[in-house]
């Protein structure tokens, strides 16, 4: 998937489905949260919930094909752009199989520190560690 490094495979299950047959617009939150997880756990080496240390403050998606039942998803995952608290994640998902685009997103999660219960700024370590993976300035 050009662009991106970091590839989450999501297999689609049937409770994924809706009444029609395809996967209901709520589950693809999931198959973004399965590709930031990884993202996180590859690029920072957070691995626990209580390490995350960030917040996820709004997502979007634009949908552009169906997905079904017994398809394997690839959800890619980078870091576009950061701010003093805020990280810019972009995220495309396509059909493993045929290559077929299903939609595009993009998320914005806020450094927060879960004791003071407030956004922070990005740590310089994290900055340091994004901006080398995924080549941005």
């Amino acid at each position: 998937m050009d662009g991106f490094k970091i590839v989450a495979e999501v297999p689609v299950r049937f409770a994924d489905t809706d009444a029609l047959g395809h996967v209901n617009n709520a589950n693809y939150l999931s198959f973004l949260e399965s590709a930031r997880l990884e993202y996180l756990k590859t690029v920072l080496g957070r691995v626990k919930a209580s390490d995350f240390g960030v917040i996820v403050a709004r997502v979007e998606i634009d949908y552009k094909s169906p997905a079904f039942h017994y398809e394997t998803l690839r959800v890619g995952c980078r870091v576009g752009e950061l701010g003093g608290s805020s990280i810019l994640m972009d995220y495309r998902i396509e059909d493993k199989a045929t290559g077929r685009f299903v939609a595009q997103a993009k998320s914005v999660m806020v450094a927060f520190d879960y004791a003071l219960g407030r956004p922070v700024r990005v740590s310089d370590e994290w900055r340091r560690k994004m901006e080398e993976f995924d080549g941005i300035a």
